[in-house]
């Protein structure tokens, strides 16, 4: 098996309410104009797509119990080139409708990080790694 990863499908309640919260941080669906949009919604990101499904159809499709808890235990970050950015990222965050789980701060690593949660409750980190490279496509490497 390949070292990647190719798709990040998210199991959400509402796909409509979600798909919103995501145009609104500024993201725009590959696949926006097509009949697909209304039962899948997917976003290329860098080298792989983050994709929005019914939570009940995910469920039949991987034919194992999925339930929506408070927070799944599994985070996605969002780096960012310093803690200024930070700060804005989570304020936007919560402007398109997300809720503020831990407000930026200095953290134990020595970088700068908050947590907001999308409407699904799946937790992102917006972080300042200043021992890591973010390259000018938004690729991340430790």
């Amino acid at each position: 098996m390949e070292q990647r990863l190719s798709v990040i499908t998210l199991g959400v309640v509402g796909l409509a309410a979600s798909r919103a919260f995501y145009d609104r941080l500024g993201w725009r669906a590959a696949n926006a104009g097509t009949d697909e949009v209304d039962s899948i919604v997917a976003y290329d990101l860098n080298g792989f797509s983050l994709a929005l499904y019914p939570l009940d159809h995910l469920t039949q499709d991987a034919t194992v119990p999925l339930t929506k808890g408070a927070h799944p235990s599994v985070t996605l970050a969002y780096v960012v080139s310093s803690p200024d950015q930070v700060d804005q990222m989570l304020t936007r965050a919560e402007r398109a409708g997300g809720a503020l789980v831990k407000p930026a701060q200095k953290v134990s690593w020595g970088g700068y990080s908050g947590y907001f949660a999308d409407p699904d409750g799946y937790l992102w980190e917006v972080a300042h790694n200043p021992f890591a490279t973010l390259g000018a496509d938004g690729s991340f490497k430790w």
